[in-house]
């Protein structure tokens, strides 16, 4: 039997379709085996194989488009497109496809929170009994059908109904969403126009016809074959869907029984007000495990310890059990409760301390019964890859007194058979490593628990996943080759963070995870999908460049673009510019920029910091060239704050850095440049000529290498998953980014208040694509009514232009003015609407926290003292505020949300 494909794509010069597969044929799923199609003009594509005829087997095949000149193979969405072929008489078998690009829009509505939670409803039955003798089968898919419609076929044959709607044949649900229709054509002579249409499932009554033109079937007058039209998806609209969401870390959430701070037993109550309101998602921070110090600088949610842990924090401690009464910690436990529940902010390390004893005295008190608990062998036989590692790491880190594996002797380097030795149970510490087994397995339990009430009550959970991991993790430990650990991940300047950001996060070695089939990436993404129906990748533009700041640094500001491509020093020359490495590339230090940094410290700094270079220019000692080296003599208390904050100023007071492997050939520009000292000083020739190699540099010559870079990555990684995929698109945005997400489905964010384009001052939520997330405010941002009383010229140009008010804005951001901003953002073409709890508390005066400016949960220049926001209204007294309720809930279904 000979199987044909063909297929209709445009292509551009040195790009071929090709057809991968399940069987020899098609190259056993090996891409670069794969059949090539041969190109028909204008843009059809076909090709053929021949298989022997045996026994009945599925044949499971995918369209791919190779670009040879960057050797990229990019797949069309899915996997789905199955041939059940039998053992029949056939000769021929004709497969006509469309392409499913992974930019579809119908192909969200197949994911994850749509497919299990958002549209789930029952299948339908056959309308009508499938032939036995046919020679076409018309496949397609409509994920937005209503649930009290199916679909049907109608054209110009006799079979299909010479386009009459009275008795159109009902096509049925088949596997993989499709609607399938078998027909028999023999008596039709010459080629059938046909078109998809909707009828009332009970009545059989026609509705609708989809729009476009005709559909096309060939008609082939062989009794030996079977042409399968594959039409993809029916032309309807597909951006009549929308959604509202709620944002809410775990650890805010307020409840009566919260030992001080949310746990995942509480997000319970937040599924129940979500559904009372009309909110179709809650999305929460990350949840993984960031204990490393046992100190507060583990209240971090974006530096976590494993990637694959849930954090001890969220652990409910009634639902693991309880102590005996006569046990101190339980004896302690009411008033502790009382206690720590009625604190304004969490208290981090009071609560994590407790719940740690709390549980490893729980584990102590039944170890026994639990490791012969068959659940407690399946989730650790799931999860022993990273479980094992985790629990091993733990233990070493209290026992060594750091979690600094650097320092940890013989077991600095991570050995698989030596942490197996460390982990048996003959060991005397194998109490301690059990106990983060039965801390996970408890964690996982109740995390499950809270993800499937939320789905019974058709609220969906959207998870997040930061872009890095913590320098001292598990992961690091256990496989330092998929990271650079000489580097750290950060942003530049911008409107939140003046000097830039480091996070202090390893960057990734994507070359080394790309070689692994991005393993670690896939697994990740399978444990959210646990847990999750949909996430958020924490700054995705992480996935095409990232901001690489070298280890011996400090502030953001010392970062440069990686990938990026340089400026090379015959460039200054073709600008008529003479490149002086010392003017261009050490600090530019003046007396007049000493004593602007220094005031009555300059002296000591000229003695004891600087030297003499060349006769004349002021230059940093060795020990001083460094921001590290500077911040340890800060805390070795050898130099002053002063000193030290004007030191760093000094340090990043260039125009560029080098390329270190470049032999001092290449260079990459000091992030605003403009503002700089040193550049102020320049003539004013260079500065125009230098600024031109500066736009260059960060704004044009970078989009198709960022291009690829993320197109290497992100179309791997979406493949792994069928969670609904949003990306936080914030920061200095290229068009490629814009492109590639829109090409791959991923949902963008747009805030408000931080427009992609520099050429305007707000973004509009009316102006929002349709696959994207609108939002007044994020976690990182003050809240509506903080923001609100920030800057009063800005806020009076938004109370003007964009809520449309005359006069004068009131200084205070009253209820109504949060109640326009909502509406604004409930009524975008956007698909979701997520608001964070604080802005949607503010549309009542009643409600709302009294002082705006404790609604912050993260200040990016001040983290170490942040993300301790709790709600200030128990979440039992807010479900009982009905006007409220039914005010907010009228709100959003009004909007169609």
């Amino acid at each position: 039997m000979k199987i044909h494909f063909k297929i209709s794509y445009y292509t551009h010069w040195g790009q071929r379709l090709l057809v991968s597969g399940n069987i020899p044929e098609l190259g056993n799923n090996d891409l670069s085996k794969a059949l090539i199609l041969n190109y028909h003009s204008p843009e059809d594509w076909s090709g053929e194989i021949e298989v022997i005829q045996g026994e009945n087997f599925q044949l499971n095949y995918k369209y791919i488009l190779f670009t040879e000149q960057s050797g990229q193979y990019i797949q069309e969405w899915g996997d789905d497109r199955n041939l059940n072929l039998e053992v029949l008489k056939i000769e021929h078998y004709f497969c006509l496809d469309t392409w499913n690009s992974p930019g579809n829009v119908e192909n969200v509505f197949l994911s994850t929170p749509f497919q299990q939670v958002l549209l789930r409803h029952d299948k339908t039955e056959a309308m009508s009994n499938q032939p036995q003798k046919y020679t076409h089968i018309f496949k397609v898919k409509m994920p937005l059908l209503n649930k009290d419609e199916v679909l049907c076929l109608i054209g110009n044959s006799e079979a299909l109904g010479n386009w009459s709607t009275n008795n159109p044949i009902m096509l049925s649900q088949a596997e993989n969403n499709y609607w399938i229709a078998k027909v028999d054509l023999s008596k039709t002579k010459s080629e059938v126009h046909y078109k998809y249409g909707v009828c009332d499932k009970e009545s059989k009554q026609f509705r609708y016809f989809e729009s476009g033109p005709d559909h096309i079937a060939p008609i082939y007058n062989s009794k030996k074959t079977v042409i399968q039209l594959c039409d993809g998806f029916v032309r309807v609209s597909n951006n009549s869907w929308k959604g509202a969401g709620v944002g809410l870390p775990v650890f805010s959430i307020r409840t009566k029984n919260s030992f001080g701070v949310g746990d995942f037993g509480d997000l319970k109550l937040l599924v129940q007000w979500a559904e009372k309101v009309g909110l179709k998602l809650i999305q929460v921070l990350p949840l993984n495990d960031t204990t490393g110090t046992h100190t507060d600088a583990d209240v971090l949610p974006y530096a976590a310890i494993s990637a694959f842990a849930l954090n001890p924090l969220f652990l409910n401690l009634p639902a693991i059990g309880r102590l005996p009464e006569s046990h101190p910690l339980q004896q302690k436990y009411d008033i502790k409760q009382t206690e720590l529940n009625s604190l304004d902010l969490v208290s981090f390390l009071e609560v994590i301390n407790y719940k740690l004893q709390y549980a490893k005295e729980l584990y102590l008190l039944h170890k026994d019964k639990f490791l012969k608990n068959k659940d407690f062998k399946t989730f650790f036989k799931n999860n022993e890859y990273w479980l094992a590692p985790y629990a091993a790491y733990c233990v070493l880190r209290d026992q060594f007194g750091t979690f600094d594996y650097r320092k940890w002797e013989d077991f600095s380097q991570y050995d698989s058979k030596k942490i197996a030795e460390f982990s048996s149970p003959d060991q005397p510490h194998f109490g301690d490593i059990a106990t983060n087994y039965f801390i996970q397995y408890h964690l996982h339990n109740q995390l499950s628990e809270a993800a499937n009430y939320a789905h019974e009550h058709d609220v969906v959970l959207k998870g997040d996943i930061p872009i890095g991991v913590n320098r001292n993790s598990v992961d690091t430990w256990v496989s330092p080759e998929l990271f650079h650990m000489n580097m750290q991940a950060g942003a530049p300047p911008d409107m939140f963070a003046v000097k830039g950001q480091n996070w202090e996060l390893p960057t990734y070695n994507w070359e080394m995870i790309e070689r692994t089939g991005f393993d670690w990436w896939k697994k990740r993404y399978a444990q959210m999908s646990n847990y999750f129906d949909t996430f958020r990748i924490d700054h995705i533009l992480g996935f095409f460049r990232i901001w690489q700041i070298p280890f011996n640094q400090i502030e953001g500001i010392m970062g440069h673009l990686n990938p990026s491509i340089p400026i090379h020093i015959n460039e200054f020359a073709e600008k008529g510019i003479w490149f002086d490495y010392n003017r261009y590339c050490k600090p530019y230090i003046t007396d007049s920029i000493l004593y602007d940094f220094f005031g009555d410290e300059t002296n000591w700094v000229k003695i004891n910091c600087l030297q003499i270079e060349d006769g004349w220019s002021y230059r940093l000692k060795e020990e001083y060239q460094t921001q590290l080296s500077v911040e340890n003599l800060y805390v070795e208390g050898q130099i002053s704050e002063r000193v030290k904050w004007g030191l760093f100023d000094l340090i990043s007071n260039v125009l560029f850095f080098k390329v270190e492997s470049s032999n001092g050939t290449q260079f990459y520009p000091r992030f605003g440049m403009e503002s700089l000292r040193s550049y102020r000083d320049l003539d004013n020739y260079s500065k125009e000529r230098l600024r031109e190699l500066y736009v260059d540099y960060f704004f044009k010559r970078q989009d198709s290498n960022w291009y690829q870079s993320g197109m290497e990555k992100l179309p791997a990684l979406k493949r792994a998953t069928n969670m609904m995929i949003c990306g936080e698109d914030l920061g200095l945005m290229t068009p490629c980014v814009t492109a590639v997400m829109k090409n791959l489905g991923i949902l963008s964010l747009e805030v408000q208040r931080a427009p992609k384009s520099n050429k305007i001052e707000f973004s509009c939520p009316a102006d929002a694509p349709y696959l994207s997330v609108v939002t007044p405010s994020t976690h990182d941002m003050s809240t509506i009514r903080g923001w609100w009383e920030e800057d009063r010229d800005v806020t009076q140009r938004f109370y003007n232009s964009q809520l449309g008010h005359w006069g004068e804005a009131p200084f205070f951001c009253d209820w109504w003015i949060c109640r326009d901003i909502l509406l604004q953002h409930l009524y975008s073409p956007a698909m979701w609407s997520i608001f964070q709890m604080q802005d949607l508390l503010s549309i009542s005066d009643q409600i709302r926290r009294p002082n705006p400016h404790e609604e912050r949960i993260n200040v990016p220049s001040n983290s170490m003292n942040s993300w301790r926001y709790r709600m200030h209204i128990y979440m039992e007294d807010l479900l009982e505020k009905e006007e409220f309720n039914a005010e907010l809930r009228n709100y959003i279904t009004q909007s169609g949300r």
